[in-house]
């Protein structure tokens, strides 16, 4: 394990309760308390039954720390899955189904997911549509599904490996942000979490960006300030636009390219690619698409490149495989007719979306990632 926190430098950490339309996402060393308050007035109804959702790592990593803290859920039936993106698809979906059903969840049922981008992505589409729907809390456990996934109601699992096909918007009634779980993580799982960090900064902050330039990652105050800036950032976009029709577009920053990228590289299986390595890899490429067409300056594209590069390993990809990627990017969600659309930098703190990008731009902006990254070993 590499970031370690420290109990008293967390014990410092404010805690507070931010209101998202129908949810409550509670931050900080107090969330766990806020859990047990919640699920007090389940306590004399056994007939309530709590299902619990995990995968290998937080099975092993966060359950106990939860059950122990919240006796209630000492008799919740646990349901484990394996951890990893080729494992969000309606084939886990249909098993979880089954499994709900064998021990006779009913619409009273609490579905909790205790995990990361996939158990919440994943775990909540699930929850949504069992007998039309019924509770789920999240209970993210990695960075980036604390600053990202668990926020904002979006659920969904991938079709044919292209990324979050099918799902549908739907809030849990609690997100329980406890930091205590980061200690689980290993660095290369932080930094994927990192990237949707620096994503906030880039659309709609610029103070932000600067004081993430400055943050040292080892830094366990900054770090635990950054995730509760970030999720008032999500959290404020969102609530203009829980539906995506507009404003939310801007969280897309980064995931047209690195969406496809990520697909990309789960249909070959000879890499395993995380999350935030891909939209890493895909702001740099927007960013250079920006540059071209949106008015993002020179300097600002100079300043965002050498961070991103001197914090993710370079994806490597062959002149021909771009074809691939093209296709992949024509099922992005926010695409109208035959244009690929994307969420563009006017500058850093600021974005627009629904711009377009030809495929020629499309191309230019990874030769100018595969170049960059060369540059910098010189």
């Amino acid at each position: 394990m590499v970031y370690l926190y420290d109990d008293q430098l967390i014990m410092l950490f404010n805690n507070k309760t931010i209101h998202l339309e129908d949810s409550l996402i509670h931050i900080g060393t107090g969330a766990i308390k806020e859990l047990n308050n919640y699920l007090k007035h389940y306590k004399n109804n056994k007939k309530v039954k709590f299902f619990i959702l995990v995968d290998e790592n937080s099975i092993k990593y966060c359950l106990p720390l939860l059950v122990n803290q919240v006796k209630i859920l000492n008799r919740a039936e646990i349901i484990e899955v394996e951890s990893g993106e080729n494992n969000k698809n309606i084939h886990v979906c249909i098993e979880l189904w089954q499994t709900l059903s064998k021990y006779e969840a009913n619409r009273k049922s609490v579905f909790i997911n205790l995990g990361g981008g996939v158990i919440c992505d994943m775990g909540g589409f699930v929850a949504s549509v069992f007998k039309r729907g019924i509770e789920f809390i999240h209970i993210p456990t990695t960075l980036l599904a604390q600053v990202d996934a668990s926020i904002g109601g979006k659920l969904g699992v991938n079709l044919d490996l292209i990324k979050n096909e099918i799902g549908l918007f739907k809030n849990p009634s609690q997100v329980i942000v406890y930091p205590w779980f980061l200690k689980t993580l290993g660095k290369r799982e932080f930094l994927s979490g990192f990237a949707e960090i620096i994503k906030h900064a880039l659309i709609a902050d610029t103070t932000y960006w600067k004081k993430i330039l400055k943050t040292k990652l080892s830094d366990e105050t900054e770090i635990l300030k950054l995730i509760h800036h970030s999720i008032e950032i999500k959290q404020a976009i969102v609530q203009k636009d829980s539906k995506e029709q507009n404003q939310r577009k801007l969280l897309n920053f980064g995931h047209t390219i690195g969406h496809a990228l990520e697909s990309y590289f789960l249909e070959k299986k000879e890499i395993t690619l995380l999350h935030g390595e891909a939209i890493a890899a895909g702001m740099i490429c927007e960013s250079y698409i920006s540059y071209k067409k949106n008015k993002l300056s020179r300097a600002d594209l100079q300043e965002i490149t050498l961070f991103i590069n001197s914090l993710y390993k370079p994806i490597t990809f062959k002149k021909e495989e771009e074809i691939r990627l093209v296709e992949l990017m024509r099922h992005d969600k926010k695409n109208e007719g035959n244009d690929i659309n994307f969420t563009l930098l006017l500058k850093i703190g600021k974005a627009e979306f629904n711009k377009t990008g030809s495929v020629e731009l499309i191309r230019d902006s990874f030769k100018y990632y595969h170049e960059q990254y060369k540059l910098q070993k010189v």
